[in-house]
């Protein structure tokens, strides 16, 4: 797919490849020395502004404004003035170059929540000013080949450049952008696929523009490979820790807990807000391949006597709860022991005025603190349950076990590594 990036007056789009190297001149045509990089400003989803050029002048590189450039599409870029600021170039905040910071570099393919590499970059002239338009991620040939072969530059492909987004590495345009961040609009789990595949560099900037969202972080966290989440947690203080795994999952949190030294662990649970402490060193003391090392300690339990309209205002009004955790209620007695278990989709259709115990499974499927995960699976498919409760052995209820916690235990431990298959639609709309 070729973007529709023509420029103003007919001007063919430049490709950033033609343009590094070419001669730099001065009004007269005198030698200056060449072009080593395209300076820009990114403008969130507008397309990115070129604001100046790089030249290499002897051993030297320095700063030429595109304001003192009569044209970019021409062999040699001759300047306007004759005067040229020959101080040694620095990079200000919020400057990208194409050639150091993206050519060649990896970005964000949005739409396909994949890093690829930027073999080359579109520029377009519109309204009067240059402007990055494309990306093309494939590897062309050597422009000899190329022009042996008969086909010309623009036989390649440039995607728009508002699918994709620059992972740069300079900490000051990185700060400057993270409003504007793509990566945010991802789902957690492609944002814990990119960090699992990502460099070094590239986890610290996806991870930067990520922390800017809280709530985003800790699911991020929540869906990353064990050992991953435990280095990248690892390389933060205490505190930082602690503000992550405050917003996970309570049984998600005991997981990482449990994976720092030892020394760590204690002042991590030390700052952590007083119930999601609780919750954790509760879920830490039982095994890991046990349903109570499964299980999460949020739920939704009232007394059999409560009403279906209560029942299904509680959901409404647990919204700081796992959602898959939220389609089924629970009948318990004064005790506080199990007596029922009613899917939400049967409370909303029931009569409202009706106690939830009359609409409930009167004896529901359900397993102990210490069943195996193999067996609360077979529990679980065999009775087609989204949802199973952990009771002691009073019955009491302590904890719930969801369907997608029951998923990640039963599947092979290299489960994430596999492609995940594209929807039917996925590339509805796209244009050959």
């Amino acid at each position: 797919m070729t973007t529709g990036s023509g420029g103003r007056g007919g001007s063919r789009p430049l490709h950033l490849s033609e343009l590094l190297r070419r001669p730099i001149t001065d009004k007269a045509g005198g030698s200056i020395g060449r072009l080593s990089d395209v300076i820009v400003r990114l403008r969130g989803d507008e397309y990115p502004v070129v604001t100046g050029l790089v030249a290499t002048v002897g051993s030297r590189s320095v700063f030429v404004p595109i304001e003192q450039v009569t044209d970019l599409d021409r062999p040699e870029l001759r300047l306007t003035s004759a005067r040229l600021d020959l101080r040694h170039f620095e990079r200000r905040n919020g400057e990208v170059l194409l050639r150091a910071d993206v050519l060649g570099h990896r970005l964000l393919d949005v739409d396909s929540a994949h890093l690829i590499r930027a073999a080359d970059l579109e520029l377009a002239d519109q309204v009067g000013e240059w402007v990055v338009t494309g990306v093309d991620s494939h590897r062309r040939p050597p422009r000899l080949l190329r022009s042996l072969a008969g086909s010309g530059d623009t036989d390649h492909a440039f995607r728009e450049w508002a699918k994709f987004e620059p992972l740069i590495g300079h900490t000051g345009s990185a700060l400057l952008r993270s409003p504007f961040g793509r990566i945010r609009r991802l789902k957690p789990a492609q944002i814990a696929d990119l960090l699992e595949g990502a460099s070094r560099a590239e986890e610290t900037e996806i991870l930067g523009q990520v922390h800017a969202d809280p709530e985003l972080e800790a699911d991020v966290f929540e869906e990353l490979e064990e050992d991953l989440a435990t280095r990248l947690l690892g390389a933060r203080t205490d505190t930082e820790i602690a503000q992550v795994l405050a917003r996970m999952r309570a049984d998600d949190a005991a997981d990482a807990i449990t994976e720092l030294p030892q020394r760590r662990r204690q002042s991590v649970l030390d700052l952590l807000p007083a119930g999601q402490r609780t919750k954790v060193l509760t879920l830490m003391g039982f095994n890991p391949a046990s349903a109570g090392g499964l299980m999460g300690v949020d739920f939704v339990a009232l007394p059999a006597t409560a009403s279906v309209a209560q029942a299904v205002a509680s959901v409404a009004a647990a919204a700081g709860q796992q959602p898959e955790a939220l389609t089924s209620v629970h009948a318990v007695d004064d005790r506080g022991r199990l007596s029922g278990v009613a899917k939400l989709v049967l409370l909303v259709q029931a009569n409202p005025h009706a106690e939830l115990g009359d609409v409930c499974e009167s004896d529901p499927v359900r397993v102990g603190a210490e069943t195996d995960v193999v067996d609360v699976a077979v529990l679980m498919s065999d009775y087609n349950l989204i949802t199973i409760p952990v009771v002691d052995e009073h019955r009491v209820m302590i904890g719930l076990i969801t369907v997608d916690d029951i998923l990640e235990a039963a599947l092979p431990e290299d489960w994430r590594r596999r492609e995940a298959a594209d929807p039917p639609d996925a590339h509805h709309g796209d244009k050959d």
